[in-house]
């Protein structure tokens, strides 16, 4: 198999023939000014050792030697040999929170950023399990559905804000059966859901929800991210805190984890729940849980080793600019007796 590493930098080869038509139209507009002042017999007398074949000569050397470079910078490699790779995972959902009182601010810098960060935490243990992510609010939707492209994931979450679902709230429930409708219960892969909240639930059917994941083989694991004490929710416009929420009675609203509803939410499906801190995240306990659960075949790729060959054409190139300094531009004795033979 054959590549170039850095195939983008292909396009600068496009610099060629950029020099050739600059040449051309400056060869002619000399050409022209030159005619009309002195003719061509004078031009002769005055120029004897001006030489156009060098001149195209040197271009054409030069030129040589500016692909070779740059076809050495874009790294033509060779496949020396291919393998293939099976990979073993599980199918994985998350459940991200993002109501509004993930923004509170007894986790640095609030709970919501403090979630994303355990995420791409947990990205980078996984291997070849596959991932999914749902966010929720007063109502939930797949921000990305299951794949195992960790890259994709990571960019997905960048982008993950509190604005993106209007309806407020904290609907465990439906998330839940939203992640259980992204699984494939027809694939053996062994499957879970890791629940990111604060637990202020305001619904009803989050525990019958996570009954049904049960009684399908889910495991439901629950990280709880706030403190019992609470913290009051600040409130933005433009990047600028304006305030605090209040009730209707103008009091700030104070928001606080709610363990016992996530607790019992993992231990329904067998799963664990783990209070997220400043110090710890929690991710590497449910990680150890997920590496504990039955892996099967969930794929094979095909990996290729390449070796570089870059150095077999800066090596002519730097030979190739060598020769064209040495050429002179003027015309010289062992130049004309080679053409006069």
């Amino acid at each position: 198999m054959f590549r170039f590493e850095h195939p983008y930098m292909l396009y600068f080869l496009l610099i060629v023939p950029l020099l050739w038509l600059g040449q051309i139209f400056w060869q002619r507009g000399r050409n022209k000014k030159l005619s009309a002042t002195i003719d061509s017999e004078l031009q002769h007398r005055i120029m004897p050792l001006a030489s156009k074949a060098k001149t195209w000569l040197k271009l054409s050397i030069y030129s040589l030697a500016l692909v070779a470079s740059i076809l050495g910078i874009a790294n033509p490699q060779i496949g020396s040999k291919t393998e293939e790779l099976k990979r073993q995972g599980i199918d994985l959902m998350i459940a991200l929170d993002i109501s509004n009182s993930m923004n509170a601010e007894d986790l640095s810098p609030n709970r919501l950023e403090r979630a994303k960060r355990s995420l791409k935490e947990l990205l980078t243990y996984l291997k070849s399990d596959r991932i999914g992510i749902v966010v929720f609010a007063g109502e939930a939707f797949v921000q990305l559905p299951i794949t195992t492209d960790y890259s994709a994931a990571k960019l997905f979450l960048d982008n993950i804000q509190p604005d993106l679902i209007a309806t407020q709230g904290t609907d465990i429930g439906n998330a839940i059966g939203l992640c259980l409708k992204s699984f494939d219960f027809e694939s053996p892969t062994s499957k879970a859901i890791i629940v990111i909240s604060d637990g202020e639930n305001h619904e009803e059917e989050s525990i019958s929800m996570a009954e049904e994941a049960a009684s399908k083989g889910v495991v439901v694991h629950s990280i709880g991210m706030g403190s019992v004490e609470g913290a009051p929710i600040p409130l933005y416009a433009r990047g600028q805190q304006l305030g605090f929420k209040k009730n209707q009675e103008g009091n700030t609203v104070v928001t606080k984890l709610n363990e016992e509803m996530l607790s019992e939410l993992a231990s329904v499906t067998g799963g664990i729940f783990i209070r997220a801190s400043n110090a710890e995240s929690g991710m590497a306990y449910i990680f150890d849980e997920v590496e504990r659960m039955e892996k099967v075949e969930i794929g094979t790729k095909i990996y290729t080793d390449y070796e570089d060959r870059f150095q077999f054409l800066l090596l002519p190139a730097l030979i190739l600019l060598i020769i064209e300094l040495i050429i002179p531009n003027t015309k010289s004795i062992w130049w004309e007796k080679l053409f006069a033979s």
